[in-house]
């Protein structure tokens, strides 16, 4: 397995997007996720790596391109450029952002297939069979629907090859893919995903081919220029290449020196095998350490239909981006969705659940309990402080223990239980403030209870706006400022050194030191649109 990484380091992967289109929703959801695990682990304190990018080689690129009249490299540039214009929309802090045309890849892969070859893992062998150009890759005949169709693009047929490909010898690794997922069961997650491996390892596993012939648009081989490296062998190395700074030597001992082993692999489960069996066992042959995890989130579908062209029901996600905002987006796929489980987007729930939970629960509780605080207090910070509030206190009982709670929920991948956590808190505030009705105490003359009340509620309020940055940094940064920290969650340096996860998971940490900005809205509510 893996060697002890330092503990402060943590690197992560999203997929390398294949760029025979323009991203889709669940390319952004992946990087959503990885963003906020990214973001996460920065508060923490850790040195993160979050690597994206394009795998832009291929007989599907090449083809795809000659059918537009253009250069594969012209296609694959204008592709990866619509990657990294929608990351940047939805607020992705990646590090780096590899593409497999880059010329120090091609580098990296030689190196690494000349490892390979050296231990006699690759040799000539013929290649028969199916072979569904859309994934890339030969599919045994008992994968296939009827009339031949790939199970994933069941619109497309797969086509017969037969020819004289390079060969990786996966089968030797059998035994030591079965041994690494017994010693290490979280290597593959979900549970789900990591059964659906096992069944397939356990029906034997045939070497794979790592090259194509007739094909212009990669990588030659080393050894035998006329064939061309097979896309998948290219584009799991990405996540090698991706590891040099960028001024160094491209080498596998620059690349793997400081990130190697990287800590998570963020997949959709369409991929699952590449990463789980053929990328492991390309690792042991080279006789390099294993990556910590792969984690197969699920698929998504739209109003309960899975999406497609063909159907007309594609979600763009850059149009939802533009109408609604990043951390509206963001939000609704890592809340509403189990990570891991198959999830569903319909746009009235979408609007439901943003106005019920940022615009009414959290928005709304801040907006007028500030207001209070200008009405009652002049504006000012109560003068309350933590040790002022019992532990037994309805608010600080659940802000106690939800640092950790969270904390959990993000290092286990179980986004949507640390959203309804951190929810929880701000509803149980919601009902704290009406029962205690604080323009009842003012009226009464209660001002140091009602002092409490509003100091307890914004304290909270707080809390669940840290806890939420790695998910909804924009509008965390906009509550924190609201309260006088002068933090901006995007700003990975300040965070880390001026609201340290240690300190700000904590509840009690507001005090009369801060002055409070003019209270507004955090998130505006948004109307159903009209049908027709």
């Amino acid at each position: 397995m893996s060697v002890n990484k330092i503990e402060k380091t943590f690197a992560l992967t999203t997929p390398l997007y294949y760029v025979n289109d323009l991203p889709h929703i669940g390319s952004a959801y992946t990087t959503m996720a990885a963003d906020v695990v990214a973001r996460f682990h920065r508060l923490k304190g850790s040195s993160v790596l979050l690597i994206t990018g394009t795998d832009e080689h291929g007989q599907k690129i090449q083809r795809t391109a000659q059918s537009k009249g253009q250069p594969p490299q012209n296609f694959s540039d204008q592709m990866s450029a619509g990657f990294m214009s929608l990351w940047e929309l939805l607020n992705i802090q990646h590090d780096r952002f590899i593409r497999t045309t880059d010329e120090r890849h091609q580098a990296i892969v030689e190196e690494f297939f000349q490892r390979v070859w050296e231990t006699g893992d690759i040799y000539l062998g013929q290649q028969k069979g199916w072979y569904c150009v859309s994934c890339e890759e030969f599919k045994e005949e008992r994968e296939l629907l009827s009339g031949h169709r790939c199970p994933i693009h069941t619109n497309k047929e797969v086509e017969w090859r037969d020819e004289q490909n390079y060969f990786f010898r996966l089968s030797k690794y059998q035994t030591q893919l079965q041994a690494l997922y017994q010693e290490f069961p979280d290597f593959i997650q979900p549970e789900s995903r990591r059964n659906e491996v096992l069944n397939f390892v356990n029906q034997g596993l045939q070497d794979f081919s790592i090259s194509r012939v007739n094909l212009e648009w990669g990588f030659p081989i080393p050894v035998d220029p006329k064939h061309t490296i097979y896309v998948w062998f290219d584009a799991l190395l990405g996540y090698v290449t991706a590891l040099l700074e960028p001024e160094e030597t491209p080498t596998l001992e620059n690349a793997l020196s400081k990130w190697w082993p990287i800590n998570l692999h963020l997949i959709g489960k369409d991929i699952l095998r590449f990463h789980a069996v053929y990328w492991p066992a390309m690792l042991m042959s080279a006789g390099l350490p294993m990556p910590n995890q792969v984690f197969g989130h699920g698929f998504l579908t739209k109003d309960g239909q899975k999406m497609g062209k063909s159907l007309g029901n594609t979600l763009d996600p850059i149009t939802l981006v533009k109408c609604y905002g990043a951390d509206a987006v963001r939000y609704y796929f890592l809340k509403e969705i189990e990570f891991g489980k198959d999830g569903d987007f319909n746009e009235s729930r979408f609007i439901n659940v943003l106005n019920a939970d940022l615009a009414n629960d959290l928005g709304n509780l801040l907006n007028r309990t500030l207001n209070m605080v200008k009405k009652y207090c002049a504006g000012n910070v109560p003068p309350v402080t933590n040790e002022d509030i019992p532990k037994d206190h309805p608010l600080k009982a659940i802000g106690l223990r939800l640092g950790e709670q969270v904390k959990d929920a993000y290092e286990t991948l179980v986004f949507s239980q640390a959203c309804e956590a951190i929810l929880l808190l701000v509803q149980a505030s919601n009902k704290f403030i009406d029962e205690q009705a604080p323009w009842t105490l003012y009226k009464q003359g209660q001002q140091q209870a009602l002092e409490q009340v509003l100091y307890a509620v914004l304290e909270s309020v707080r809390l669940a706006a840290y806890l939420l940055s790695p998910v909804i940094p924009n509008i965390s940064s906009d509550i924190y400022q609201q309260l006088g920290f002068g933090i901006d969650f995007n700003n990975q340096v300040q965070t880390s050194i001026a609201a340290p996860f240690t300190i700000h998971s904590s509840w009690g940490i507001l005090t009369n030191q801060n002055k409070f900005g003019e209270p507004h809205p955090i998130f505006k509510r948004i109307e159903q649109p009209k049908n027709g």
